[in-house]
């Protein structure tokens, strides 16, 4: 394992005897794997997909493949840190210098805040169109947070990842169901896997927007962190980390293809448009309904749940995680190790609470009185920065001393990381220049 101890900027990989023999890849260790894709697959990714197969068939399908490539590389970039060196990605980050420390600092504060008021929205949304007339959105919204909030504070990571394994299997049994429901044309959709842009303006950007759209952003970084929570703390368990982590995103896959053959079967056929956000996944509930019956309706708003509210406690554990993880680095000066999330003290450590509280009650004003304008703009900004952020901190880390030299990057890694860069980093200055800034000001 690792050494953990001495100067907290040594830019040297630990050095140790310890050599930890090899577990064997199996599919009973699988778990953080379902916890990120579970996570990062929110009601947006698959309203977006489902928008693309609308608008253009099967032509982007390809682009939804690559999404879920470059996110395994990212995610087994951060999953590879934590059990090559021991220490957490946070502890990585701080030692690059101050800056990494500020960028994370305000992007969890203000990224928290307006993700916690989307996330209960977005929850809320299908349990209203299953209870109508029960309560109002904002409140369903709140009692969302709410069970969120109780559910992770006494709850630890075997207890979550179960649950969510769960949520996971309804989401799973749901899209595939309506992919077959809709019955996709195959010989289309194998067309829909060469590489070729639709014959529309700005096609490029929407295309690289699906791309970059598919399989989370935050929640990436959180995988090392669910990796150590899992109790795989040394490089013992890179084998199986790497199954877990393709397992991840094949399941990934999996949703938003079937969500494009719904989008591509159901819409684009019928010339039918939906609106952007989570309220499309209610319309294409609607029409399900007139399509197929109200079983298969209430089957998707179900599945729609699901799906929303594993990103809710995902981001609600995950988040925390590394917020705690912050604050102890921090606090303390000391490296922080992934043996100590693997502990679960984080998890009961105040600052993981007091994250938990900051994602649930102060976003629960903006439910009630709308978002305020600027901190809008700042949140979607924080959030275009933040991936080009992960991959490019990722190479700088991987190909330095900083890691063992058998676990840095080959030229395989380094391609990927570098490509998900440079195809986040268009897609951050695009969502900067679209800010309307005059207004901010």
């Amino acid at each position: 394992m690792a050494d953990t101890t001495g100067n907290p900027t040594d830019t040297e990989a630990p050095s140790g005897s310890d050599n930890p023999t090899p577990r064997k890849s199996s599919w009973r260790h699988i778990g953080p794997g379902i916890v990120v894709a579970a996570t990062g697959v929110g009601a947006g990714d698959l309203v977006a997909t489902l928008i693309a197969g609308s608008n253009f068939g099967y032509t982007l399908l390809w682009a939804a493949v690559l999404g879920c490539l470059v996110k395994i590389s990212l995610a087994e970039a951060a999953g590879r840190w934590h059990l090559s060196t021991g220490r957490t990605l946070f502890d990585g980050w701080a030692s690059l210098g101050r800056w990494t420390t500020w960028f994370f600092l305000v992007y969890v504060v203000v990224w928290g805040f307006v993700y916690g008021a989307a996330a209960m929205s977005s929850s809320a949304l299908p349990l209203q169109a299953l209870f109508p007339g029960v309560m109002d959105l904002e409140w369903w919204a709140v009692a969302c947070g709410l069970v969120g909030l109780v559910f992770v504070w006494f709850n630890k990571y075997a207890v979550f990842e179960k649950v969510m394994t769960v949520l996971v299997g309804v989401m799973f049994v749901v899209t595939v169901y309506l992919a077959v429901r809709v019955t996709p044309n195959l010989p289309d959709a194998l067309a829909g896997l060469l590489p070729v842009l639709p014959d529309e303006k700005d096609s490029v950007l929407n295309t690289l927007g699906l791309v970059g759209g598919v399989g989370g952003t935050i929640t990436l970084a959180a995988y090392g962190y669910w990796v150590n929570a899992k109790g795989w703390t040394d490089t013992g368990w890179m084998k199986v980390m790497r199954l877990d982590n393709r397992v991840a995103y094949l399941t990934t896959g999996v949703f938003v293809v079937a969500m494009l053959f719904v989008g591509a079967e159901l819409l684009h056929s019928a010339n039918m448009a939906i609106a952007g956000g989570d309220k499309g996944l209610v319309q294409l509930g609607d029409i399900l309904e007139a399509e197929y019956g109200s079983a298969t309706a209430t089957f998707f708003l179900i599945g729609f749940f699901a799906t929303s509210f594993t990103s809710l406690i995902g981001v609600w554990h995950g988040v925390s995680l590394m917020f705690a993880d912050f604050v102890a680095r921090h606090r303390g000066g000391a490296r922080a190790t992934g043996a100590e999330v693997a502990s679960g003290r984080r998890e009961r450590s105040r600052p993981f609470r007091l994250y938990l509280l900051w994602l649930t009650f102060p976003p629960i004003v903006l439910l009630f009185q709308g978002q305020p304008f600027r901190l809008v703009i700042l949140y979607g900004v924080l959030g275009a920065a933040f991936l080009p952020f992960l991959a490019l901190t990722l190479i700088w880390l991987l190909n330095s001393a900083r890691t063992p030299a058998e676990w840095r990057n080959g030229r395989l890694s380094n391609g990927m990381l570098a490509a998900a860069g440079l195809l986040f980093l268009v897609l951050c200055v695009k969502q900067v220049a679209d800010q309307p800034w005059s207004e901010f000001f």
